[in-house]
């Protein structure tokens, strides 16, 4: 009967098994849907004015694809091999989805061994759509067929021609040397012309396959551009001058018919788009070296335009000279040149996320209409010097619905700026800057800006972009942000020990804030603090423009950086926390409630600070020497004691075996001593209003924990709503918990009677969420980087518990609650912890059973920024840092995913032999961005790419070089 009753048992289970994978299945899925923000190290350009496609390629082998704001297309090569060029292939529409460049490669590798000589400098697609032109550093023109990438070598242009071709005085003085530019003659397709880097240029016939014109200069080439009426070439030099070349008639050698020195002697680039001419560079070395600078001469009008950051390529559009798109190494600039005073477009992505450096971030989804509106206002009016033309990039059409929600994400910056994103769709799209540097006295003199253009200074500098990577003092960097989306209210913390209490305002406020200072150590003798000092408060009123205005500033001291804080606005309370103690501030009295020091006697490390010079390596050193000591004793004594208690252990065993099923095999976890740097610093606080004496009255309370394994809570009394104002808030110490390995405590909940966490302050006050359940008792869920674990309350006596650490090895590093709602039906869902561990493991923790449903891998675990700047949203989804710049967006929701989902169409015509060069690419393509494009790798010393993107309309694809 026995057995017979386990084999039911174990039926039974599977079948409830079964049912909750189906349901498992229905709530969760893991993807990453979505990269925001600039590519990182991008290297190449490209343009395709036919389909209005834009393209860059980064030193890490991706390329992207942008059209309209939400048209997003993204490819990625094995190898992490730099893409140097991007260019469209005209008129390319092929049955198969397969095609590459390697195939050239290792053409060009078979006829010239020396791969320095192959390797591939300057690339022409021709507007025919059949021929690709691809030139060498051994100064060789190979032409491949298209689409097939067939090399036809009876038509390549060897240099031996080149220099057959031209006078001899000048081909045979000195080597040519590498072919810096491949230029098309826009109104005879048949010629080309061949920029070397000596200087010569060449023009060179297909048809008859000889050289009818060169054009003898002598300075080396930088840069090639042939006029639209086929008349005139434009080449610019390493001196820092720009020619203009007549090549119409019958001289086989051309005339010089200007010579310019705009600046002084230093390399540019040259482009133009009648009547705008544009040049790259040229700056004088010695005055200013530093700068990155493209000049737009239009008639008597001239700007050189200073960058902030490498100038990495730049076009007009040549349709019409409406914009110049200069991509840089950090951002990607867009002017209006037909507003008087040539304004910057505000892009609708590719926005530099990393302006400033991201210092923290924080998600708050489902905002109300009233709120964003305000916020969306108050961005409006900062951004009046934007041009108001619209984005010059349409192609594609963007198919993804409209989001459910309207989300926000928040970064904090090293310059103390806090930004405010619409993180609702695929566009990561600029709504609202907030500065706090304004409340503080800084080292920034406001007239000490080189930037800064003077009448009558040449050159005519304008400042242009919005990098700024240099911070005017690292103590205002932005630390934790918490915004209540019911009221308005937010709070940003820093480095400085500083937390800054703000309230939206529709309009401009003139006034001063008082700081509230917080001795954290409470008088405590033997700690004297060596870090960076506080920053000093302005005693005179300070005029904050509309949006989000401080009125409130605790300052803690000592003035270490804050690792926590919570805001709730129904108690008009703020708590904070740093690496000696946490505190309790009502906002509305503006007085502190509670100071509590948390700091070890033994942690001198903690009163170092971050920003200070000195490191306590022997500290460092001497905790892992006792470590390892404490480890050996524990081998030691498990040695001694074993061979007595062997035989005991195995009868033990063999009983439980008989009655419980076998655990997993579980790791000794090594306590963590309590002289451990940081031990009293605080992770997390927590609100709740929940059960802490006894059963039956529930009390606001305060719920802190420390990287020691502590956990303290105290019991909050607050007055009458109509005494608020006048009668003080109290805090009283309730209860104290201890975990036995010591391990940090990175996440704090309360449960109702139901099992669900308590609603955010406000959400039922808003009819938002249902109030939770008072009847039954509340569990107290700690969540430390080793475990999860339940308590009842007010007992707080252990009610059961998931073991991490034992299990795997791994650690929690973040933890967020999220709604899970089903893809069958919309009136089912459930609430779970979505955990990120320290091997870059994604985990679905059910509420309030503490099971693991579900587990993915999602950031290499080398990836310790990335694993650091993670923030998980209520809905399932959630953001890391891919590099400085750019945000990988996630989802752990089946039902919740926010993704590009995009169309490309363009009529299919026959190509013409005479396409200027203002349609170089009539592709006929239709294109949808949930394939992702593909590509083979390419040898790392090859020079040119080739992506190619599969699509489900009618199985074409359009090719990328």
């Amino acid at each position: 009967p026995l057995k017979f009753f386990g084999l039911t048992n174990r039926f039974r289970r599977h079948g409830q098994e079964s049912q909750r994978e189906r349901i498992k299945q229905e709530l969760y899925g893991f993807n990453k849907t979505v990269e925001h923000g600039f590519p990182h190290q991008p290297s190449a350009l490209g343009f395709s004015p036919g389909l209005q496609l834009l393209a860059i390629g980064t030193r890490s082998g991706a390329i992207k694809l942008y059209g309209g704001p939400g048209v997003e297309f993204m490819g990625l090569h094995d190898e992490n091999a730099a893409v140097t060029q991007v260019h469209f292939l005209p008129h390319q529409v092929s049955g198969c989805s397969t095609h590459t460049l390697a195939a050239p490669y290792h053409m060009l590798h078979s006829h010239f061994a020396p791969p320095s000589v192959t390797r591939v400098t300057a690339v022409l697609a021709h507007s025919s759509g059949d021929l690709l032109l691809l030139g060498t550093e051994g100064g060789h023109v190979f032409i491949v067929k298209v689409p097939g990438f067939r090399e036809l070598e009876e038509r390549n242009i060897s240099l031996e021609k080149v220099t057959n071709s031209v006078p001899e005085e000048y081909g045979g003085r000195r080597s040519l040397e590498h072919v810096e530019s491949l230029q098309e003659n826009p109104v005879n397709p048949r010629q080309v012309l061949i920029g070397y880097g000596r200087g010569l240029m060449v023009i060179w016939d297909l048809d008859s396959q000889s050289a009818v014109k060169h054009i003898p200069a002598t300075q080396q080439l930088e840069s090639v551009w042939w006029t639209e009426d086929g008349g005139h070439v434009l080449s610019s030099h390493s001196d820092g001058s720009y020619c203009r070349w007549k090549v119409a008639g019958d001289d086989p050698q051309s005339e010089q018919e200007k010579s310019e020195v705009p600046y002084g002697e230093d390399p540019q680039k040259v482009n133009t788009v009648p009547p705008f001419l544009f040049l790259s560079g040229g700056m004088p070395r010695a005055s200013y070296g530093d700068r990155h600078c493209i000049s737009v001469i239009h008639s008597k009008t001239h700007v050189a335009l200073d960058f902030t950051s490498r100038i990495i390529d730049f076009f007009g559009d040549t349709r019409e000279p409406s914009a110049l798109v200069v991509l840089v190494e950090e951002e990607l600039v867009v002017i209006d040149l037909q507003t008087e005073g040539w304004p910057v477009i505000q892009t609708p992505y590719l926005v530099p996320l990393h302006c400033s450096a991201i210092t923290c971030s924080h998600h708050v989804s489902a905002i109300p209409l009233k709120l964003w509106e305000r916020v969306l206002s108050a961005g409006t009016l900062q951004n009046t010097h934007y041009s108001k033309k619209p984005w010059p990039m349409t192609g594609g059409q963007n198919l993804a619905p409209d989001p459910p929600q309207r989300d926000l994400l928040l970064t904090g910056h090293e310059d103390g700026t806090v930004r405010f994103w619409d993180a609702s769709g695929v566009c990561l799209y600029p709504m609202y800057k907030l500065s706090t540097a304004g409340v503080f006295l800084t080292d920034s003199d406001p007239n000490d800006n080189l930037n800064q253009g003077t009448e009558g200074e040449w050159p005519p500098f304008r400042k242009v972009g919005c990098f700024d990577p240099y911070s005017d003092d690292p103590r205002l960097g932005i630390q934790k942000i918490h915004l209540c989306k019911y009221s308005g209210y937010l709070t940003v913390a820093g480095t400085a020990g500083q937390i800054l209490v703000l309230e939206l305002n529709d309009e401009a406020a003139e006034q001063t804030v008082e700081a509230t200072v917080a001795d954290l150590l409470q008088g405590q003798e033997g700690f004297r603090w060596k870090g960076h000092t506080r920053l000093e408060v302005r005693e005179e009123p300070v005029t904050f423009p509309p949006g989000f205005q401080p009125f409130a500033l605790v300052q803690c001291q000592p003035p270490a950086v804050v690792t926590a804080l919570t805001l709730h606005s129904e108690w008009k309370l703020v708590t904070f926390g740093t690496s000696h103690g946490f505190g309790l501030y009502d906002y509305q009295q503006k007085n502190n409630v509670l100071v509590r020091c948390t700091l070890n006697p033994s942690d001198q490390l903690a009163m170092e600070g971050p920003l200070s010079r000195v490191k306590s390596i022997k500290k460092s050193l001497r905790q892992s020497f006792r470590r390892i000591r404490r480890s050996r004793v524990s081998l030691r004594k498990h040695h001694v004691n074993n061979a007595a208690k062997l035989q005991q252990a195995n009868a033990r065993l063999e009983a439980e075996l008989a009655e419980m099923e076998l655990a997993p095999v579980q790791r000794k976890i090594e306590p963590r001593s309590p002289d451990d740097s940081f031990t009293g610093l605080v992770r997390t606080l927590y609100f709740a209003d929940t059960f802490l004496s006894d059963s039956s009255h529930n009390t606001p309370s305060l719920w802190a924990g420390t990287n020691g394994g502590s956990v303290f809570a105290y019991q909050l009394r607050l007055p009458p709503v109509e005494r608020r104002g006048e009668d003080p808030v109290t805090a009283h110490p309730a209860k104290e918990i201890q975990l036995m390995h010591r391990a940090p405590v990175v996440g704090i909940l309360v449960l109702d009677g139901h099992g669900s966490p308590l609603p955010e302050p406000l959400e039922v006050a808003h009819d938002l969420a249902r109030s939770p359940d008072m009847q039954g008792s509340h569990s107290l869920l700690v969540i430390s980087e080793e475990q999860f674990k339940v308590f009842t309350l007010p007992k707080v006596s252990s009610k059961m518990k998931l073991k991490l650490t034992a299990i795997d090895g791994s650690r929690v590093r973040r933890v967020g609650v999220a709604w899970f709602g089903s893809t069958r039906t919309d009136d089912y869902g459930e609430s779970g912890l979505t955990v990120l561990t320290n091997q870059g493991d994604l985990h679905v923790v059910s509420l309030p059973g503490v099971k693991l449903q579900v587990q993915y891998p999602c950031i290499r675990r080398e990836d310790v920024s990335g694993i650091a700047s993670c923030v998980f949203t209520k809905h399932g989804q959630g953001f890391y840092l891919i590099s400085p710049s750019e945000f990988e967006r996630f989802s752990l929701s089946a039902r919740c995913v926010v993704e590009p989902r995009s169309l490309v169409e363009v009529s299919s015509e026959t190509p013409s032999t005479t396409q200027p060069r203002a349609l170089p690419d009539g592709a006929s393509v239709e294109l949808l961005s949930d394939c992702l494009l593909h590509s083979e790798p390419q040898p790392p010393h090859c020079m040119f790419f080739m992506m190619t993107i599969p699509t489900h309309v009618n199985h074409h694809c359009a090719s990328v070089v």
